[in-house]
């Protein structure tokens, strides 16, 4: 069974990707890690972004992507705890903001908060420099497989 992926948009913004390219960022983060499973991206404004940064990061901002492991109760069968990857809320005027300061298209900039936010719903993050080394490289090695560069030369 191949990922299930729903994409749901509550932004004003009008830019947003259609489905079919959200599905193909999220199977070139997932390539040889998951083939199946269910995932939700979720497209808000500031300030539903603002309150879920609040309210689960404790940071009072509208940060570009929140990444929410699926939090199942014990006793599921594995197959049922391995079905689950999670949910993604990506904020799209912050998006939009800083693709302009970066100087990469809006196309790009999405591509890569979408691969960067499923690699943390994989386990990866970048909280040390180790760690953020080990995400970064393979942000930038799946994002070339789809013609992107490497979005950290942008950010001197």
């Amino acid at each position: 069974m191949p990922l299930d992926l729903e994409v749901q948009r509550v932004s004003t913004s009008m830019d947003i990707p259609d489905d079919e390219q959200f599905q193909i960022w999220v199977n070139a983060a997932l390539a040889g890690t998951k083939d199946n499973g269910t995932l939700v991206i979720r497209i808000v404004d500031e300030q539903e972004a603002r309150c879920l940064n609040r309210d689960f990061r404790s940071k009072d901002y509208a940060t570009n992507v929140l990444s929410f492991s699926a939090d199942l109760p014990e006793g599921l069968p594995d197959e049922f705890r391995q079905s689950q990857l999670g949910d993604l809320v990506i904020c799209a005027p912050v998006v939009a903001s800083e693709a302009r300061e970066q100087y990469r298209s809006d196309v790009d900039h999405w591509a890569h908060l979408t691969v960067h936010g499923v690699l943390h719903l994989l386990g990866y993050d970048h909280e040390k420099a180790e760690e953020a080394g080990i995400m970064e490289s393979l942000e930038t090695e799946i994002l070339a497989k789809l013609g992107i560069s490497d979005p950290y030369l942008h950010l001197g």
